[in-house]
């Protein structure tokens, strides 16, 4: 496993880069996954969008006008935070070693963080300045909704961090009754469907808000969410965040399946859980005593194939929602059977479920659901 790129450029290239420390894993493939399925929805509405399925909105905007305060205020304290932290971190003895809790406490270089608030408010005067006009003019600028991927990457990442703490806390109650502020301000402890629903509010109200047909949006959201999901796997999987599946200690039946493939024990797993390897020093040390399913390279491999189908798909149906309904329908049942080999917290109910159990039934019901209605809306327009 690799906890941070430190320990992957250490082993697969033989360097070492202390600050790679600062890079949590699976941190780093969540941010890879927002960047390409950005992409991939910028795609899939450009698409949409030749079809005649989505209209553009008018916005005046103001160009030409030099850098205001708040904005040379807002570069000048992320410059601080970068420069107190992250460069900080290079200043300070054994910052490094412990790069979650140094992140998490109080403590960094004040002046480095004062030099970078300095260059990043330089940064954006002069970015401004190049363009400033004599005399600022009004503009009426045609706006599409591929045009505003950006915005909506930000609010789900946003709202789907929120909802992924929420719904890990309110599944794992105790825990955060324990310790409320660690369980909130944790790296670890996200809940996907939890990520998955605030989000989804948050981009429903955005696209009611700017006027973006909601259908053909969430059409356009099905591979694209699909292929987020699997790839975000990714990080679970190289970093071992805990998201592994039950005890597996029966012998690789399958003469041709890699025997991590069958079990695995996550050696220096990033959230040090297990017994210490022996023979190892520093953090990090930890391997499961008993191999377990692999469930987050199962539902990479699952998922990335699931939207394989959804591209193909995409062409297929005609009827716009259905595509969306596959998705729920694909996306409930992956999760609901993978859950049965999964480690989670179950609700003490007559049939114990899983929380994720309980939503991913739901989806499915809703995808079968909403198949059906758009299938009759199709009809009542012929």
């Amino acid at each position: 496993m690799y906890p941070n790129l430190y320990y992957a450029f250490k082993d697969l290239f033989g360097i070492e880069i202390n600050g790679l420390k600062l890079i949590n894993s699976f941190g780093f493939f969540v941010a890879i996954s927002f960047i390409l399925s950005a992409w991939i929805l910028s795609m899939e509405l450009r698409r949409k969008q030749k079809q005649g399925l989505f209209q553009f909105t008018e916005e005046k905007i103001k160009i030409g006008e030099p850098a205001s305060l708040s904005e040379l205020i807002t570069n000048g304290v992320m410059g601080f935070l970068f420069g107190y932290k992250i460069i900080g971190a290079f200043t300070i003895k054994d910052a490094l070693q412990d790069p979650q809790a140094f992140i998490l406490s109080g403590e960094g270089n004040f002046l480095t963080g004062m030099l970078a608030a300095l260059g990043f408010g330089l940064l954006k005067w002069w970015e401004k300045k190049k363009v400033q006009l004599n005399t600022p003019e009004e503009r009426i600028i045609r706006i599409w909704p591929q045009d505003r991927v950006g915005d909506i990457v930000i609010y789900a990442a946003l709202f789907g961090f929120l909802g992924a703490k929420i719904f890990h806390n309110l599944e794992n109650w105790n825990e955060f009754a324990a310790d409320p502020i660690g369980s909130l301000i944790a790296f670890s402890g996200l809940t996907f469907y939890g990520g998955l629903i605030c989000a989804g509010a948050a981009i429903i109200w955005y696209a009611r808000k700017n006027k973006i047909a909601l259908i053909p949006l969430l059409d356009a959201f099905a591979p694209t969410m699909m292929f987020a999901y699997a790839f975000g796997r990714i990080g679970c999987q190289i970093s071992g965040d805990g998201d592994w599946g039950i005890a597996n200690p029966a012998p690789n039946p399958y003469k041709w399946l890699p025997d991590f493939f069958w079990s695995y024990t996550y050696p220096h797993n990033v959230v040090q859980d297990g017994v210490a390897i022996p023979g190892c020093a520093g953090p990090y040390c930890n391997q499961l005593p008993i191999p377990v399913y692999p469930t987050p390279l199962y539902e990479l491999l699952i998922c990335f194939a699931l939207f394989g189908v959804l591209i193909f798909l995409r062409n297929k149906i005609k009827i716009p929602g259905q595509l969306f309904s596959i998705y729920l329908i694909f996306n409930g049942l992956e999760r609901f059977f993978i859950e049965k080999i999964r480690v989670n917290t179950e609700y003490n109910l007559p049939f114990n479920p899983t929380q994720a159990e309980l939503i991913s039934a739901v989806l499915v019901i809703a995808g079968i659901i909403s198949w059906r209605y758009f299938n009759k809306i199709q009809g009542a327009n012929k």
